[in-house]
């Protein structure tokens, strides 16, 4: 009987060391424990993290929303009867998408130029090289304007994880001078507090692996929306021109780029 009760004594002594144990490492002691440097790490690990899911979610809707104005306005423009019907439309609904915004300027350069000629250094030319000069002036403003925010998610993407190992070698640094002071060098001495610094790492790709996600989807809806907005250009300036649709040319018609023709709102790689 004495035996039976002193193992069970010795069993309840060794879990409460475990619930005890449990209790004193762990995220909260880790922070609490920390000097200015490791909780200044910490939130700006925290802020990153909050800006990147609110560039991410902001301008994911926008995205959307741009995406059905935009096959709204396609399909108006295409089932359009003329071109002036599609600028009252602009006119009562207001610009609400980058092909908009583009007709809606291609139309006016074209009516200034037809009013008022080339009474400026900035609209010499023909008619068709003022256009295509407004246009490329409109694209450029839209490529600024998707672009607005990608560059601070490529920058906490690649920074995140530096700034989180960062954490994590001032954490371990301080836990093995606790340890020495301590003059206690057992591996359950060294396990807690080191492990409790990995926390930071694991902070960190927690932050950049969201940002790296957002950066790459958000710059390919933008690739795919400014490259359809290249092609609209080129059909809306044979429209303004010539007031016919451009017609695809036959492969044995098509002109050789060696020769010095290009079209006019390619692309280049840069």
């Amino acid at each position: 009987m004495t035996g039976l009760g002193y193992k069970k004594g010795k069993t309840g002594s060794s879990s409460q060391k475990m619930e005890a144990t449990e209790n004193v490492f762990g995220f909260s002691h880790f922070i609490s424990h920390s000097d200015f440097l490791g909780k200044f790490l910490f939130f700006v690990l925290i802020a990153m993290s909050i800006v990147s899911w609110t560039i991410i979610i902001v301008k994911g809707i926008a995205a959307w929303k741009q995406k059905n104005s935009s096959q709204a306005f396609l399909q108006l423009f295409w089932n359009a009867t003329s071109l002036e019907s599609v600028q009252h439309e602009i006119q009562v609904h207001g610009i609400q998408c980058p092909f908009s915004h583009l007709t809606a300027h291609a139309q006016h350069a074209k009516v200034h130029h037809e009013t008022y000629g080339a009474s400026k250094l900035s609209e010499a030319g023909t008619q068709q090289e003022f256009i295509i000069r407004t246009m490329r002036m409109v694209i450029d403003e839209d490529a600024t304007r998707l672009a607005k925010g990608l560059t601070v998610l490529a920058t906490i993407g690649s920074t995140a994880p530096f700034v989180g190992l960062f954490g994590t070698v001032w954490g371990i640094y301080h836990a093995l001078i606790a340890i020495g002071v301590g003059g206690s060098a057992s591996l359950g001495q060294v396990a807690g507090p080191v492990g409790e610094a990995l926390i930071m790492t694991g902070i960190g790709l927690a932050t950049a692996i969201p940002a790296v996600i957002g950066y790459n989807w958000l710059l390919r809806m933008n690739n795919v929306t400014l490259a359809k907005l290249d092609a609209f250009a080129n059909e809306l300036l044979t429209f303004l021109t010539t007031g016919k649709p451009y017609a695809m040319p036959q492969s044995s018609d098509i002109p050789d780029t060696k020769a010095g023709k290009v079209i006019p709102f390619a692309r280049k790689e840069k």
